[in-house]
This record gives C-alpha cells, structure tokens and sequence, in this order.
C-alpha cells in the first residue's frame, strides 16, 4: 500500500529558452520574409552584386550585414 504522505520528487527544471543570436547570414527564403522582396528580385540584386552572399555547396546564404545595407540605401532615395 502506498504511503499517502510520501514526499513529493524534485521538480525538474525546464531548459531556458536559447538565447537569441543575431544570424551574420540567412537563406533566400528567410530573406523573402525579412524583406518583402521576391526571390525574383533577390537573384537580380544577387546577380548585380548588390547583395553580398556565400554559396556552400547548394546552399545560398546571404550577408545579412548586405541586405540591411541594400534596403538602406532603397529607404534613403
């Protein structure tokens, strides 16, 4: 029969949410939705060489620091 006034195990404690971390590069499609920009138009500012990117393998990252930059200078004119 089980003991009715039994302590209570620990509580465990929950994992902290990972601290938030500013990414230096992101994918085209999270680049869509940062920006508004269509892909169409993130290839053609990829082509110009406005916007600055890193391709591993199959992979295209691009500068955050670039895109920030690019929207700037669309912001100021």
């Amino acid at each position: 029969m089980p003991r009715l006034n039994a302590p209570l195990p620990a509580p465990v404690e929950k994992s902290k949410a990972p601290a938030l971390i500013d990414p230096i590069s992101v994918r085209i499609a999270i680049a869509v939705s940062m920006t508004g920009l269509s892909r169409s138009r993130l290839y053609e500012l990829i082509k110009s060489g406005e916007l600055e990117v890193v391709k591993d393998r199959s992979s295209t990252l691009i500068m955050v620091a670039s895109l920030r930059e690019v929207i700037e200078r669309r912001r100021s004119r």
